[in-house]
């Protein structure tokens, strides 16, 4: 089974930790990431000043930020499919923080 590999072309911050990604397929889509932000990698993006310094991985063209939080790029090309179980992962994941 073949897995699409996609790339990320630019974002842009377009609301609190809400980013517009182009891939390059020329698809676009406007996720908010606010909803999965917990657990040890992603909790900490929740502090809106380390979220924005999302850049885009030169080598694996994908979003990452500066404490190695980073997700696939055919995760985020699919997010209408992916978004619920990231958002299940983390309600398990703020249930162990607690």
């Amino acid at each position: 089974m073949s897995h699409p590999i996609y790339r990320i072309r630019s974002f842009e911050v377009v609301a609190p930790y809400t980013l517009r990604v182009r891939f390059d397929d020329n698809t676009e889509h406007v996720i908010d990431f606010r909803a999965i932000l917990a657990g040890e990698l992603y909790g900490p993006l929740r502090n809106v000043e380390l979220f924005n310094q999302v850049t885009i991985d030169p080598e694996v063209e994908t979003l990452v930020w500066p404490n190695g939080a980073d997700f696939d790029p055919a995760t985020l090309h699919e997010w209408p499919a992916n978004e619920q179980a990231f958002r299940d992962l983390a309600r398990r994941w703020e249930a162990v923080e607690a």
